[in-house]
Parts: C-alpha cells; structure tokens; sequence
C-alpha cells in the first residue's frame, strides 16, 4: 500500500508530540514530509533527525537560519512565518495535522483545504472565528476536515451518518478542570500553578487554562455547530470528571450512543490519521472500565465558570461574536500566563469586549483577520490602562 504523506502543524507541541508518536509506531503506512514548530528548535532538530521531513518551517527568519546553519542536512528547504505553515500545508502531502494553538491555525488550514487535503484538526480556532469560511471551502473543494479534539472525535464516531431530524442533541462532556469543586470566591483567586494542574489531560498551557475556566468547551460548542452542522441549542455540556466518556449523541427515539476511551490524544490521533479504517495500536491504550467504578456526570455551574456562559452567547448570537469571543480570550489567558492579571479577570475581560462590540458580519479571510487584530489591541491597550 502506498503510503500517505503527512505535515505536522505545531510538531513540538503536544498534540504534534503524540501524533509523532502515532507516526513511527506506522511508519509502513505513513511518511512525515513536513514539520511546523514555534521556537523550540532544540527539539525540532531532534525530529527532523528521526522523521527526516523535506519541509520544515519556524517562527521567524532568525530562527530559520539558526535551524539552517544546525543541519547537516543541507536538502531539506526550511521556511518561516506564516508563509511557511501555508507552504507545509500545501506542499506534497495528503494529511495535514493542525495541532497548532490558536487563530495561527487559520490560514494554513485554509490553504490546505483548498488544495483538497485531509486536516486533522485539534486548532478548534479556526472554526470559531472563520466556520462559515471553512464550510464554503469544503463544499467548493476535495478537502476533508477529521476531528481531533477528543469530544468530537467522539460524536463522529457516534453520529455515524445520522440526519439532523434524528439527533435530539450532542453532549460534550467535560471534566470540570482542577476548579471543579471550588467554591466561586476562591477560583477567582487561583494562582496560575494551580490553573495548570488539569486532572485529566496533559496538555499546553493554553488549552489548560482554557480547561480551567471551561472557555475550551465554550469553544468546542461553536466547533461542534460547524462540524456537525447543528443549531447550540442541540448541544449540551455534561460535567464528567472521570473522563472516560468523551461525548455522547442523543437521538429522537431516546436512545444516547456514547464513546468511551482511555484519556490519551493518541487514540484520537490514531483515528483521524487512517479514518474510515481501524488500526491497532502498539501503545497500552485499552480502558479497564472495572477498574473505574463509577460514571459520573453533573450540570456545569455558570456561576463559577462564566466563560462558558460567554461561549453559549457567542454562539446564539453568531455574527462576529465568536471573533471577539476568541480574541479577546487568547489575550486574557496569554496575560494571565504571563501574571499580569487575576484567573478572575479573564471573564471580566471578554464579557466587557463581548458587551462593547458593535456586531458584523465578516465574511472574507481579510475582514475575518482585520477584526481579529483590532478587537486584540482593543483588549491590549484596555488591559495597559487598568480598565478591565
């Protein structure tokens, strides 16, 4: 069998560590001929070393001549910026996996699709600020999006083909993050440590703080309605702490098909890489449901974790809601890594962004791309002044 060539968006990251991982265990089956990464060159050398890419691309030109000046292997062509993450996409290859953080995902995803290749796609993102973008390009094109994220790679399996008619609602589930049984006052005041410790999932700091505050299934709503081409008011959020059941689909005639699987991104990987086949895998990925007891799932409290009541507005009011959803919560979690602010003040600060954004409708990359800079300096210059 021929095998598939592959470029990995984001390959030091963790999602890019474990679809890594899923590659050399099938290297029969696939061939990796790109890899993107931020800045962690060090690492990247040492994959370039084991999966011997033909593309490679970095954060900036100073970084690219570090990396060019490192190789011994003068044949591979080495790239920067976003001219490079849209190169890799578009190169020579038939699986493109976006394990990148944030809208950075955006257009590289775009020019894959509109070269008719696969995206495994975790960078949820993107089809936040730009669905309705992403959807004309798959219908126009031969691309295909496969989930990544592991809920929906759970209501793709479940859904199976079903009509809209016949789904009374999706269930995302999620674990509640490490402020599940906190009490509101003290989450307002929780350290970044403590935001950082996910019980479940290990994965970058973005996204667990996202898990944190649940802002990460607020986007997975919006994420959902795409995909699976749904209205919110067909999803729910279940709390699941033990995280075994990844999502669930609800059908008319009562019955719920759910998936289930041990908490380990190389299972989802694993799927959206040989869909529609199934492969076994060589890793210890099985789940003892014995050994976990007890299923248990409880309603999200909106009170203690706002920022999935922000994402349930966005989503109902559409528009450029979820642009300024996402902008204005990549700068809030970015300055609270850095501790320039409060774990309390990162709701504070969409919901005042959400509540002073006069509604458009962008429908172009540019339009998409220029509202998303300014509702991020916006957000800057607010934050700089103390009017949070």
């Amino acid at each position: 069998m021929k095998k598939r060539k592959v470029s990995v968006l984001g390959s030091t990251g963790s999602i890019g560590r474990q679809t890594l991982d899923v590659l050399s265990a099938f290297k029969e089956d696939f061939e990796v001929v790109g890899l993107a990464a931020g800045s962690n060159v060090q690492l990247l050398i040492e994959q370039i070393k084991e999966h011997k890419p033909r593309f490679v691309s970095v954060k900036d030109t100073e970084l690219a001549q570090e990396l060019k000046s490192t190789l011994s292997d003068h044949s591979i062509e080495i790239f920067c910026n976003d001219v490079g993450l849209e190169f890799i996409s578009s190169s020579a290859c038939d699986i493109v996996v976006n394990g990148l953080v944030g809208s950075m995902g955006l257009k590289p995803t775009i020019s894959a699709l509109s070269h008719g290749k696969r995206v495994a796609f975790a960078n949820k993102e993107t089809l936040v600020v730009a669905g309705g973008l992403i959807k004309n390009l798959l219908k126009r094109n031969k691309g295909e999006i496969i989930p990544l994220d592991s809920e929906h790679v759970a209501i793709h399996q479940c859904i199976s083909g079903a009509r809209e008619s016949e789904i009374k609602r999706i269930i995302l589930t999620a674990s509640g993050g490490p402020f599940r049984t906190w009490k509101e006052q003290d989450i307002q005041k929780a350290t970044k440590e403590e935001a950082l410790k996910h019980p479940t999932w290990v994965m970058g700091p973005k996204i667990t703080i996202d898990s944190a505050t649940l802002m990460n299934k607020g986007l997975e709503i919006i994420e959902a309605m795409v995909l699976f081409e749904l209205p919110v008011g067909k999803i729910d959020v279940f709390i699941h702490p033990q995280s075994i059941v990844h999502s669930a689909v609800e059908f008319v005639d009562g019955n719920i098909i759910a998936q289930l699987g041990a908490t380990d991104m190389r299972l989802p990987v694993q799927y959206s890489l040989f869909y529609p086949q199934r492969r076994e895998l060589p890793f210890n990925l099985f789940c003892d449901l014995l050994s976990v007891g007890k299923l248990e799932f409880e309603a999200p409290d909106f009170n203690k974790f706002p920022c999935l009541k922000l994402a349930y507005h966005a989503a109902k009011e559409g528009k450029s809601y979820p642009i300024v959803l996402n902008a204005a919560n990549e700068i809030a979690v970015d300055m609270f890594l850095k501790e320039e602010i409060k774990f309390g003040d990162i709701p504070k600060i969409i919901s005042s962004t959400m509540e002073n954004h006069k509604p458009s409708e962008p429908s172009s990359l540019d339009e998409i791309t220029e509202l998303d800079a300014r509702i991020r300096r916006e957000v800057s210059e607010r934050a700089k002044t103390s009017k949070i």
